[in-house]
């Protein structure tokens, strides 16, 4: 091109780092560019809560208006900030790679207690505007309290370092992007499968005129297609549910072993429990359609569900099942006893990993007081056993998060091997990490409870039965048999292997947890 071309962005540190980066990114393919920084109505009203604002686009209105009126060449944006529906005349000519969509929490090291999920302490003031980010927040940890906070990143950080909140809560790319130090902050970071982002978080939009065709083919050198075609999903599930900036939904969509996963939370209100579901297909058509039906309110959804593990009112399985007026049967079929009262000392010496494959484990073994003579790292299987871990005063250093245990000791093998671990569980381990760990690596088990079938378990006449553990499937299949019209799931591979041994199809959830698990119920 031989003439300069115009950048509109905002005037904030991290949309500047945006145009700065598509004008480099212009640079390196012999396109010079120049920067004009507009404000936007987003920027001019910081008193308000985003869902406030009048009309959407709050973030993007000013930019597309000198687009059209040709005072700029191009718009870059915030992929998340942008409308569902363009002005016309206009098109995005360009997505850029996309960042980690995963999002902080950042917390005042004073206010942290790693005996809560999340580690705020309890009652602690969490600082967002998103609604999205209350209500998957709420689901999590009712007892928080939420405080809308406004301003650039840089500003959000400054308003947590005066005290104004115990724990703020910002995209991870733009801290990222940033550069950013925060180590005086405790930093949790929650994958976008665990907590869905805003759809096309972490992605550009570069927008241009429709008619400036020049410009687009020269763009099409810093387009991500693959990145488009995922972006594509999440908005248009955004615009399905008719959404903007303000409703409390998230999707992420993403490539993983030739499969499409689509991940979304939505709630009604920032106050409500938000719905989730998890999908995978094999390509992108009619997946927007599937997760739309997956909502359908009209939708007839199990009348029972059976879970072989009891649950506490503060269940989230509990709570979203019985919003939607879904029966609950929860009882155990085994149960567990410890097997030893006192921890010799030299079992723990030289120790560098303790690993645990059950919160059972976990429990029984801090039940016997054990005193680390130097630093020890913990490994855990599961959700489950990472918050038992943080119930007896202890962080995880590696959490295993697929249900494939022939996976997660495959990553855990990367950090521990030529170490000494320690694996605490139940008398005649299935010793599934174990066979990954390389043999000059020093393993040692320490049976701390077993496990005691009940001798007679009582059927269920429920739609769904889903089994948490390998023992219970096998307590419940040696007295009943599955109804032609039941539905099964199991929480992880090894549960699901023991169905396996017993010709009876199940579902696995994506994730081994009580989110993971209410995806699966309501995903059948």
């Amino acid at each position: 091109m031989d003439r300069t071309v115009i950048i509109g962005t905002r005037g904030s540190e991290l949309a500047l780092w945006q145009a700065h980066f598509v004008k480099d990114s212009l640079a390196n393919i012999g396109v010079t560019a120049e920067l004009k920084i507009i404000k936007t109505q987003g920027d001019r009203i910081l008193n308000l809560s985003l869902d406030k604002l009048e009309g959407k686009g709050f973030f993007t209105k000013e930019l597309e208006e000198e687009l059209i009126a040709g005072t700029i060449d191009i718009a870059v944006h915030s992929h998340k900030d942008l409308p569902t529906e363009h002005p016309p005349g206009l098109i995005i000519a360009a997505v850029s790679e996309r960042e980690d969509p995963s999002e902080y929490l950042i917390i005042l090291k004073d206010c942290v207690d790693v005996k809560q999920k999340l580690s705020v302490k309890f009652g602690g003031t969490v600082g967002t505007s998103s609604n999205r980010r209350k209500a998957q927040l709420r689901a999590l940890r009712p007892d928080l309290e939420m405080d809308d906070l406004r301003g650039n990143v840089p500003t959000r950080i400054g308003k947590l370092r005066s005290e104004s909140y115990d724990a703020i809560m910002l995209a991870k790319a733009g801290v990222v992007r940033l550069g950013i130090d925060l180590s005086e902050f405790h930093v949790e970071e929650l994958t976008p499968t665990e907590f869905v982002p805003a759809p096309a978080q972490g992605a550009l939009a570069i927008q241009i005129r429709e008619t400036n065709t020049d410009l687009f083919e020269i763009l099409q050198k810093l387009h991500h297609a693959d990145v488009a075609e995922a972006l594509a999903v999440e908005r248009t599930v955004l615009k399905s549910f008719g959404g903007g900036c303000h409703m409390p939904l998230g999707c992420y969509c993403r490539k993983n072993d030739g499969e499409y996963q689509v991940f979304t939370s939505k709630a009604d209100t920032e106050h409500d429990l938000p719905d989730r579901m998890y999908i995978s297909a094999s390509s992108t058509v009619g997946l927007v359609d599937k997760i739309l039906a997956k909502f359908d309110k009209e939708r007839k959804l199990a009348s029972k569900v059976f879970i072989s593990r009891e649950l506490p009112a503060s269940s989230y399985f509990r709570r979203v099942l019985e919003k939607h007026d879904v029966e609950i049967e929860a009882r155990s079929l085994i149960r567990t006893v410890p097997v030893m009262t006192i921890l010799n000392a030299y079992i723990l010496q030289d120790v560098d990993w303790v690993f645990f494959t059950s919160k059972n484990a976990v429990e029984y073994f801090f039940q016997l007081k054990p005193q680390f003579s130097h630093p020890v790292k913990f490994g855990v299987m599961g959700s489950g056993s990472e918050d038992m871990l943080r119930r007896n005063g202890h962080f995880a250093d590696y959490v295993g998060e697929s249900g494939d245990t022939a996976e997660v000791g495959a990553e855990f093998a990367k950090l521990a091997n030529g170490r000494h671990v320690l694996f605490p569980g139940a008398e005649n381990p299935m010793r599934s990490i174990h066979k990954a760990l390389s043999p000059e690596t020093k393993i040692v088990d320490l049976p701390v409870y077993e496990t005691v079938l009940e001798e007679s378990a009582e059927g269920t006449d429920a739609d769904i039965l889903v089994f948490t553990s390998p023992s219970n499937v096998e307590a419940y299949f040696n007295d009943n048999l599955l109804d032609n019209n039941q539905r099964v799931i199991a929480i992880g591979k090894s549960t699901g292997s023991k169905l396996e041994e017993m010709n009876i199809t199940y579902t696995l959830p994506f994730s081994p947890d009580e989110v993971g698990l209410a995806e699966a119920v309501f995903g059948l």
